[in-house]
């Protein structure tokens, strides 16, 4: 009698050694970059036309086949060899269209893993538990907190629930000793390259420590963040000259300051020239009086004075008869501009010690929610009023600017000379790069936060214009659509740098590498750290278990790896008739992943 189990190992043994992709932006690239590179087995990557005008350059990828549909559709997804894949992940950016294509894949190849992007995880939690066999991912929630902790100077800002506790990343001089549950990663190292998960856990400056319910790690933080928003708030309700002026360039076109400015220069100069020259005037301000009258009231009649003289009333009078205009149109449109502001908030600026965000798109929604939940002030900018994140930035009164980040004036409306920190989410990285380098020479010292897709280009951003910050989004979101792809649980990400390491829950197989052996077997330097061991037919795990601790047949170990090293950790517990649970890709490979 076979089992459900069994009848999805014979399908994933009748399955061909590749996984289908659907999509054609950053995280579809970078994730069939992985399964490729990394994990050694095909991919077909499926695209409608459209997408691949935009799409990334797939072909310099080894072990890629693209597929070019006019519709994503059953037929199309045949055309992919989706009935003898291992796995389809649906990675476009179109939550309906994502849910419609799995529903297909679902009908043409029942028991099918599936992996889907959905930014609405509310609905991605239903739409898990009705597909099977299933997992909903947001690339925009798994990237957002590690953004966030980077512009914040914070260690970690993403708490992560393993087994009933709250473990997050800290500075190990920040917490007591008895908190730590494991090093994760020294910082010291030389050539500014960390070191992660080094063999003397002592040597790590940054741990994962468990979060108390009350005067812990997260509530010190949390507080520390509250007291430094609410000075900000303080100090940026302080009345000050420079502000308004600021503000009365923002509701005031440059074209009427200007206009008017050379009108009242035309004036000054005819009152000082009026002062110097004639008899009757004896001071510069009887000058300007004459001025002022011979322009408001028209010029005097005077046939005694000098041919000069007279063409400097007749001028004067000019520029009076356009000052009244000048001044009312000036009025109107700094009215006009002021209601507009007032609707967008951007009346409500802070002036110092605020985040200026940089694009509302998936990544910038995400970002713009978790730093007004903590209380911190900002300025969202973003050229397009349909971005996605315009409307919640209103619905929270958060100041919203609409124009073009890349240009130094509109920084300056944000007061980026001022800002705590810049950080620059566009989806493009021209626009990105550019953002930074201007505010870089508004506030030489500001905090910069680049996103960039490019690693390349990161590492020489970071070398030349000395811009330490770069992130890409797809690069920190892949490796969790990777190893959901491949069934395996992981809990959450930790990013360092540009590297990601991963926790995960992994189950000991019958017949394993692993089975009967010391904990000690199950951790590899640099690459897996057990942090609990939860014995088969136990409730609760046991925390930080001792290496000497003998591991057994559906034990569960939770650990802290690289994707490497949870890759090698994988074939470790792959035991008899378990290898296609625990790590389908390689059984179908038949070769050790890289």
């Amino acid at each position: 009698m076979l089992t459900p189990s069994s009848v999805v190992a014979n399908l994933r043994r009748a399955r061909n050694n590749h996984f289908v992709i659907n999509g054609s932006d950053g995280l579809a690239y970078r994730l069939a970059e992985q399964l490729t590179t990394r994990y050694g087995v095909d991919v077909v990557v499926l695209m409608t036309p459209g997408q691949r005008r935009d799409a990334r350059d797939f072909a310099e990828l080894p072990r890629v086949r693209v597929v070019v549909a006019d519709r994503i559709d059953e037929r199309a997804l045949a055309k992919a060899d989706l009935n003898t894949a291992l796995g389809l992940a649906l990675c476009v950016q179109d939550d309906v269209g994502n849910i419609h294509v799995a529903l297909q894949a679902r009908d043409l190849t029942p028991g099918l893993r599936l992996v889907v992007r959905m930014y609405n995880s509310h609905l991605g939690r239903g739409i898990e538990e009705l597909l099977g066999n299933a997992r909903v991912l947001s690339d925009a929630e798994i990237a957002s907190p590690a953004l966030v902790a980077i512009a914040l100077d914070e260690v970690s800002a993403a708490p992560l629930p393993v087994s009933g506790r709250t473990l997050v990343v800290a500075r190990r001089t920040d917490v007591s000793p008895e908190d730590v549950v494991c090093g994760l990663v020294d910082t010291t190292t030389g050539g500014g390259v960390p070191d992660l998960l080094p063999a003397d856990m002592g040597r790590a400056d940054l741990v994962l420590v468990e979060s108390r319910v009350s005067g812990g790690v997260a509530d010190s933080v949390a507080d520390t963040v509250s007291s430094v928003a609410r000075s900000v708030t303080r100090g940026a309700r302080r009345w000050r000259l420079p502000a308004v002026v600021d503000t009365a360039k923002t509701l005031i076109s440059r074209q009427f300051r200007l206009a008017v400015a050379v009108v009242l220069l035309i004036l000054v100069g005819a009152g000082f020239a009026f002062a110097r020259t004639r008899p009757d005037v004896t001071s510069f301000w009887d000058g300007v009086y004459v001025t002022l009258v011979n322009a408001l009231g028209g010029p005097q009649l005077d046939a005694d004075i000098p041919g000069w003289q007279q063409v400097l009333q007749l001028l004067v009078a000019l520029a009076g008869l356009a000052l009244v205009p000048l001044i009312t149109a000036m009025v109107v449109e700094g009215l006009v501009n002021a209601r507009l502001a007032v609707a967008q908030g951007r009346l409500r600026l802070p002036e110092e010690g605020h985040v200026v965000l940089v694009g509302l798109g998936n990544v910038g929604t995400r970002v713009l929610r978790l730093l007004h939940d903590r209380d911190i002030p900002l300025v969202a900018i973003d050229v397009k009023e349909e971005a996605r994140g315009v409307p919640l930035a209103r619905e929270l009164g958060v100041p919203l600017i609409i124009g073009d980040a890349s240009r130094e004036s509109t920084l300056r409306s944000a007061h980026v000379q001022t800002c705590r920190a810049l950080m620059t989410l566009a989806s493009n990285d021209v626009i990105n790069l550019e953002a930074a380098l201007h505010g870089r020479n508004l506030q030489p010292r500001l905090r910069v936060l680049v996103r960039l897709f490019d690693g390349d280009l990161a590492a020489r951003v970071r070398k030349t214009f000395s811009i330490r910050f770069t992130r890409s989004v797809s690069y920190l979101a892949a490796p969790a659509f990777a190893e959901a792809l491949m069934e395996r649980e992981v809990i959450g990400t930790i990013s360092v740098e540009r590297r990601v390491l991963l926790v995960a829950e992994v189950v000991v197989g019958t017949g394993s590498a692993l089975d009967g052996q010391r904990l000690a077997m199950a951790d590899i330097p640099g690459g897996v750290r057990v942090i609990a061991l939860a014995e088969f037919g136990e409730p609760r795990p046991l925390w930080r278990p001792a290496p000497t601790r003998m591991l057994g047949a559906r034990d569960r170990i939770t650990v802290v790896a690289s994707r490497d090293g949870l890759s090698r950790l994988m074939r470790q517990v792959a035991g008899d008739g378990a290898d296609d649970d625990a790590d389908p890709v390689g059984q179908a490979a038949g070769a050790p992943a890289p």
